[in-house]
């Protein structure tokens, strides 16, 4: 199927201020030039924020002495302790921030119920690989003691994001699966996220130019935040190449992955269903045709942003029911 029309305008757009010189793609950019794009065009595409009763700023401590951003959105004060979803931005682990998702975080705590907590994990360059991972998973250590004097079950957890955040959630929750320790997830959102950076997939061919994730960009926020090639290859960056064992398939949250048909990730994406359904674990697979890379946040420019906002705050709801 072809690229929705309306977003086809919208790439017609952003290729006419490249050729014009009033644009450059993300990758010729530097990490600060990114960002500050990323921010602008992030307004643009989903101006604004359905209203929530709660929004309260966080701190959240990590393992190496620094602390990190976070914002909770509660929908309902009364239905206390609420359950949770513990969110991470995409950005390609360069760009992005708790601002650029604040509409999404939004519209899944208001459409579900279920209280989202945005987590502003530090960005590479300055901050390289394990960094992420290791504040995500520090995130769900600190939510499983800390959560209960926020008004969080933490027995209702789910962990999800889009892009690279889904790849953190995926990568923690398999930890999670595996470390009796750690809280456990009753639910993985996955929203188009990078499973294998190392991939040559069919669909990164495919829709790797001029549907609005770039092969190139992919391959300078991989640079940016790898340390050495090796690193593409840990299953903590690479989710789909990291061992699940019996065990560790049995204890994993089932998930839902959200997938983008012209997006160069797809492949990659329904890659990481099979691999969770060989290996017994449940998981829903939907993807959404004619949309690409980052559709959830063009509210603005498609009706299909909203519908899988829909699906997500239903399978949450039905998920995270009944107290742990």
């Amino acid at each position: 199927m072809p690229v929705n029309p309306d977003i086809a305008a919208f790439l017609a757009l952003a290729a006419g201020g490249r050729e014009g010189g009033r644009m450059k793609p993300m990758h010729a950019l530097s990490p600060a030039e990114a960002r500050l794009a990323f921010e602008h065009t992030s307004r643009m595409m989903n101006p604004g924020g359905e209203p929530v009763e709660r929004v309260e700023e966080l701190s959240i401590p990590t393992r190496d002495g620094a602390v990190l951003p976070a914002r909770l959105y509660s929908a309902d004060r009364t239905a206390m302790p609420a359950p949770v979803l513990l969110f991470f931005h995409g950005g390609g682990y360069v760009v992005g921030s708790l601002d650029s998702h604040d509409g999404l975080c939004r519209a899944i705590a208001s459409k579900s119920g279920v209280a989202v907590l945005s987590v502003g994990y530090r960005l590479a360059p300055e901050h390289r690989f394990p960094t992420a991972f290791d504040d995500a998973l520090d995130a769900l250590d600190w939510l499983g003691g800390a959560g209960a004097a926020l008004g969080l079950d933490g027995g209702r957890l789910a962990v999800g994001g889009d892009s690279v955040g889904g790849s953190l959630a995926a990568a923690i929750s398999l930890r999670a699966a595996a470390d009796p320790g750690l809280p456990r997830p009753r639910l993985q959102v996955l929203i188009y996220p990078v499973t294998d950076a190392t991939a040559e997939t069919d669909s990164l061919c495919r829709y790797g130019e001029g549907h609005l994730l770039e092969r190139a960009t992919l391959e300078w926020f991989y640079r940016h935040y790898a340390g050495e090639e090796a690193d593409r290859r840990d299953g903590r960056f690479s989710p789909l190449l990291a061992e699940l064992s019996p065990g560790v398939a049995a204890s994993l949250a089932p998930a839902l992955l959200v997938l983008a048909e012209c997006d160069p990730l797809v492949d990659e994406g329904i890659a990481y269903g099979h691999k969770l359904a060989a290996a017994g674990a449940p998981v829903d697979v939907r993807i959404y045709a004619g949309m690409t890379h980052d559709f959830l946040r063009m509210g603005a420019l498609v009706d299909e942003a909203e519908e899988a906002q829909d699906l997500i705050a239903d399978v949450l709801r039905r998920n995270l029911a009944e107290a742990g």
